[in-house]
């Protein structure tokens, strides 16, 4: 699905790995009494996410990934029901699924694949943009808002830029309008997520961000792509992930993919409707690339500081709301297991935490695992005890 890179010459080698919790065991202190999706459009004031009647709403959801690969329509319909699958992701408290596509499953002769009729008969004849609506559909009857995610252009791999020479940046902005126009007035579709992790490649033709090149600069791609989005659809959110390099600024140089966002302070994107910004960073675990700060003897205490430079300044400085879009793991390592009960407390409680949603629904991510084990029904509890605790479930629906 991902993935990613560069490591951070931080020196160090580990002499200790901190102890982690107990197997299960829930790092943080139960939220407050949770508040589920507000009504309406969802904008945003400072750093906080808020509803038609102005009252703080945050994500705290999950990733369904499968429309962007070559079946064309999220993983597991093979096995499950698509309508249970929803109802047990808004019953175990997730109230935002973040579902990503590619531009190759919107094209008219794009058939699904990887789904047992049987189980989900009213899927048969379906177009992925068809399936796209009945998770929406099922979404809304949950009292779920749906993030839609254009993770790839084409089904076969992830791309460093957000056009290939086989899908420009045309088609890009194209397909998010005709979407913005298709959900225009559903509140259950509440964003676009521009394109998944941009990076830097080593040819030096990768993405950038803030170098003024048209060709490469997110930072004005996503201008050019949000603007677009807003005249087509004044509603939604607009949300624009980091790169993974950015030279000169008080952050380390390299993170993750799409996970550096040191460089809005000097660029900062800007749209027609500020109040439609989002920001987004993803951020992982040593079962997805090793880092040199999983090794410094600091940690897990570096971690909040690092987190800060590369993302966090943006929440704390009240410049615009941050959804941390993916952040996942097996929990093999020992490190990991702390690196999750660090991460989840640095993003908070409550409403006014900051947004996230979690890598992934899916047991078949490799590198992560998923919430559900390898049957597609039966929960990992051991994962799941480090997330419910910031859950804020879905309101309304049935």
């Amino acid at each position: 699905m991902r993935r990613r890179l560069t490591a951070l010459a931080v020196a160090a080698v580990l002499a200790a790995v901190p102890a982690a919790p107990s197997a299960g065991a829930a790092p943080a202190q139960a939220a407050p009494a949770p508040a589920g999706p507000g009504e309406g459009p969802w904008s945003a004031e400072g750093a906080q996410l808020v509803d038609a009647s102005g009252d703080p709403v945050r994500m705290t959801g999950v990733n369904w990934f499968g429309s962007e690969t070559e079946t064309y329509a999220p993983h597991g319909l093979w096995a499950r029901n698509l309508e249970d699958m929803v109802a047990q992701m808004a019953g175990l408290g997730f109230n935002t699924i973040r579902l990503p596509y590619s531009n190759e499953a919107l094209d008219p002769g794009a058939e699904p694949t990887g789904i047992d009729f049987n189980l989900n008969p009213d899927l048969e004849g379906l177009t992925g943009l068809e399936i796209i609506d009945r998770v929406v559909e099922e979404a809304d009857a949950h009292g779920m808002r749906v993030v839609l995610d254009r993770h790839r252009p084409a089904a076969d791999s992830q791309s460093p830029l957000w056009y290939t020479p086989e899908r420009p940046e045309s088609e890009w902005i194209d397909d998010w309008t005709m979407l913005a126009e298709r959900y225009a007035g559903d509140p259950t579709v509440i964003g676009a997520d521009l394109h998944n992790e941009p990076h830097s490649t080593a040819d030096g033709q990768g993405a950038c961000w803030g170098c003024g090149d048209p060709e490469r600069d997110w930072r004005l791609a996503a201008e050019r792509a949000g603007d677009a989005i807003l005249e087509a659809n004044p509603d939604w959110l607009v949300i624009v992930e980091g790169v993974d390099c950015v030279p000169g600024t008080p952050a380390p140089e390299c993170g993750w993919w799409g996970g550096n966002l040191s460089g809005t302070r000097e660029h900062p994107v800007r749209l027609s409707d500020p109040g439609k910004l989002v920001y987004s960073a993803h951020e992982y675990a040593t079962s997805v690339a090793h880092q040199d700060w999983f090794d410094d003897p600091a940690f897990p205490d570096n971690m909040p500081g690092l987190w800060d430079a590369f993302f966090g300044h943006i929440e704390h400085e009240r410049t615009a709301p941050l959804l941390l879009g993916e952040f996942g793991t097996t929990l093999q390592d020992p490190r990991d297991r702390v690196w999750l009960g660090e991460l989840m407390s640095y993003l908070g409680e409550g409403p006014t935490g900051i947004d996230f949603t979690y890598w992934s629904w899916n047991p078949n991510s490799g590198d992560t695992g998923g919430i559900l084990r390898d049957d597609w029904t039966t929960v990992d509890q051991d994962k799941y005890a480090y997330l419910e605790p910031y859950l804020l479930p879905p309101g309304g629906g049935a």
